[in-house]
């Protein structure tokens, strides 16, 4: 029996690591995206590649933490807490669709700050949420974790 549980968490350790590191890379993206546009507030002729690049990252980051968030071998408080960072995925979908929107709606005429208004702040409630949920994590696992040690028999 032992045999067989340590390839599946081995198997779930590396699914879970390579999950984080995708969700990195993809909130690494994001942010790129993001700043470009404010190098110069009155050019909008960037804003094209850019908000296609922050879709593309907000999309890579929440594949990444859905399927991050699907390993029934956690703790419930942990898969909850995995689910949250799940929504902080949708906020940046949802701040993608705002550039979009606000591209086709405001044109080209706009300045940056106009396009970017609801972006912004999409971008900044993801980011109070992975935020808030890393550290959480962190502190259920660390308690999880001392739990464990003590209760082994020396």
């Amino acid at each position: 029996m032992t045999r067989m549980s340590a390839p599946t968490v081995n198997s779930a350790e590396k699914r879970r690591k390579a999950t984080e590191a995708t969700a990195t890379f993809g909130l690494i993206i994001v942010a790129a995206a993001l700043v470009g546009p404010f190098a110069n507030l009155l050019n909008t002729a960037w804003g094209a590649a850019f908000r296609w690049l922050f879709a593309a990252g907000a999309l890579i980051y929440t594949v990444a933490r859905v399927v991050g968030a699907t390993d029934p071998s956690d703790n419930l408080q942990l898969r909850r807490l995995r689910r949250l960072e799940c929504w902080g995925g949708v906020a940046f979908m949802i701040g993608a669709f705002f550039w979009f929107y606000n591209q086709h709606r405001l044109g080209t005429g706009a300045g940056n700050l106009a396009l970017l208004r609801e972006t912004v702040l999409f971008t900044l409630v993801g980011a109070l949420i992975q935020i808030i949920s890393a550290w959480r994590i962190d502190s259920v696992g660390r308690k999880l974790a001392a739990g464990k040690d003590s209760g082994k028999k020396h």
